[in-house]
C-alpha cells in the first residue's frame, strides 16, 4: 500500500468538499480582549474575537493569574505523574471538593479535559453494567458519542429534545433493565436548552440514571453560576454531572460530579483516568480561585445576557438568519461549508472580525454556521460594529435574508 498517497487523497477529498480546517495563530494579549493579535506572515495584526469559550474572561483575571503563578513558584509546572503515581497534590484534592460542592454532590473527579471525562466515564459505566441500554440525544457532543461507542453497550438515539420519542424508546425496554439517559443542558452549536425536568421525570418512571453535560452552562446559569440543573432545582436528581474548567472558568480540564460510590468506581476502573497524567497543580489552583470568583460574578452574567439580547436584536434588524434562543450562544446560519468559510474570511480581512466557520462533522452537512459567543467585555459599541459588519458582508456575498425571524427552537 502507498500510505502517503492514501493520506494525500483523503486530504484532497476533504479540501474539495470544503471541509478542510485551518488554524489561525491568535494571541489573546492581556488587557486587550476582545481585541487580540493574529500573526500573518510573521507580522501581527489586531482582530476582534467573537468565538471565544472563555466566557467570563477568567483566564486573564489578575487574582486567578496570581493563584496560578504562586503555585508554579512553589511546586513547578508539571504534576509529576498520573493521579495514583505522585500526580495528586493538595490542590487537586481541594479542587475536587470545590467542584462537588458546586454541584451539590458528594464527590467529583478531575480529568485532563471534559472530553476525556465524558469518554472515560460513560465507557466505563456502560461497559461494566451488564445489559445496560443507553438513550442519547441526537445532537449530543462527540465526546459523549465516543464514550457510548467505546462502551459497546446497546444504545438508542432519540430525536433532539423530543420527549415523545424518548418516552417511546424507554417504554419499549424492560422496566427492570439498567438504563442511562445522556443529554446536555445547553447544546453548544445551537444554544438551545434540553427539557431537563421532563428527562428527569422519564428517568424516574423508567428506572434510568441520568448523565448531564453542563459544559456550556456551568459558571453562567443558576445561583452562583452552578449550572442549569441547579437553576431548575434538579441538581440532586441528576445522577452524574459533567463539566469543564476550560470555558467559564478559563483554565484547562474537565470533571464529573456524582455520589461518592459512583466517583470512586470511575476513579478505580476508568482507564482514561488511571493512565493519564493529571492536570498541573497550578491549573488546579487557578481553577479553584476562578470558581470562587465566578460564584460572586452575577454582574458579569447579567452583562452576558444583556449583550446576547443586543446581538439577537441587531441580527433581527438586518434580517440575517440565526437560531433564536435565550442563551449566550448565537448561531448565525450560513448554508454550505465554502460559503461559511467565505464570510468568515471576509469578516476577518475587511472588518477585523475573528469568528471561525463551523461545518461538518461539528454540525450536520447543510447546517453550517458562524457561532457567536458573547463575553462581558464586548461593549455595546462592539456589538453594533459587529452587526454592521455582518450586514455589509452579507450584502457583498449576496446571501439570502429572512423577512421574519422564524428560527426558534428554544424549549
Amino acid at each position: 500500500m502507498d500510505y502517503d498517497k492514501f493520506f494525500e487523497e483523503e486530504l484532497k477529498t476533504l479540501k474539495d468538499e470544503g471541509l478542510y480546517r485551518t488554524f489561525r495563530s491568535i494571541d489573546r494579549v492581556q488587557n486587550m480582549f476582545p481585541k487580540a493579535l493574529e500573526t500573518v506572515d510573521g507580522n501581527d495584526r489586531e482582530v476582534e474575537i467573537w468565538c471565544s469559550n472563555d466566557y467570563l474572561n477568567m483566564s486573564q483575571n489578575p487574582e486567578v493569574l496570581d493563584s496560578c503563578i504562586n503555585v508554579i513558584n512553589k511546586l513547578g509546572t508539571g504534576s509529576g505523574g498520573t493521579r495514583n503515581i505522585s500526580g495528586t497534590s493538595s490542590y487537586h484534592v481541594k479542587l475536587e471538593q470545590t467542584l462537588a460542592e458546586l454541584h451539590n454532590k458528594e464527590a467529583a473527579l478531575v480529568f485532563p479535559s471534559a472530553y476525556t471525562a465524558n469518554q472515560a466515564t460513560i465507557a466505563t459505566l456502560c461497559r461494566n453494567i451488564e445489559g445496560i441500554e443507553i438513550f442519547s440525544d441526537r445532537l449530543n457532543h462527540a465526546s459523549l458519542i465516543e464514550g457510548i461507542r467505546n462502551s459497546k453497550a446497546q444504545y438508542h438515539i432519540f430525536e433532539h429534545n423530543d420527549m415523545d420519542h424518548l418516552s417511546s424508546l424507554l417504554e419499549a425496554t424492560d422496566i427492570d433493565a439498567p438504563k442511562l439517559i445522556i443529554c446536555e443542558s445547553i447544546y453548544s452549536m445551537e444554544g438551545i436548552r434540553s427539557p431537563l425536568k421532563e428527562i428527569v421525570r422519564l428517568a424516574k418512571q423508567y428506572n434510568a440514571i441520568t448523565y448531564l453535560d453542563e459544559v456550556h452552562s456551568v459558571g453562567l446559569y443558576g445561583n452562583e453560576g452552578r449550572g442549569i440543573a441547579e437553576e431548575l432545582g434538579l441538581s440532586d436528581q441528576i445522577d452524574i454531572i459533567n463539566g469543564t474548567l476550560s470555558k467559564s472558568f478559563g483554565q484547562l480540564g474537565g470533571y464529573v460530579a456524582a455520589n461518592a460510590n459512583i466517583i470512586d468506581y470511575i476513579r478505580s476502573f476508568a482507564s482514561g483516568f488511571i493512565f493519564t497524567s493529571s492536570i498541573n497543580p497550578s491549573i488546579a489552583a487557578a481553577s479553584i480561585k476562578s470558581i470562587e470568583l465566578s460564584k460572586e460574578s452575577e454582574t458579569l452574567r447579567l452583562r452576558i445576557r444583556r449583550n446576547s439580547k443586543f446581538i439577537r436584536e441587531g441580527l433581527k434588524s438586518i434580517q440575517v438568519p440565526f437560531i433564536d434562543n435565550d442563551s449566550h450562544i448565537v448561531p448565525i446560519l450560513v448554508k454550505g461549508p465554502l460559503e461559511c468559510k467565505q464570510i468568515s474570511k471576509l469578516l476577518l480581512d475587511k472588518f477585523g472580525i475573528y469568528i471561525q466557520p463551523v461545518f461538518y462533522p461539528t454540525v450536520p452537512k447543510g447546517d453550517e454556521r458562524l457561532r457567536v459567543t458573547i463575553t462581558p467585555k464586548h461593549s455595546k459599541k462592539d456589538i453594533e460594529s459587529f452587526v454592521n459588519s455582518i450586514d455589509e458582508a452579507w450584502n457583498i456575498l449576496g446571501f439570502d435574508r429572512v423577512e421574519e425571524q422564524i428560527i426558534h427552537n428554544q424549549i
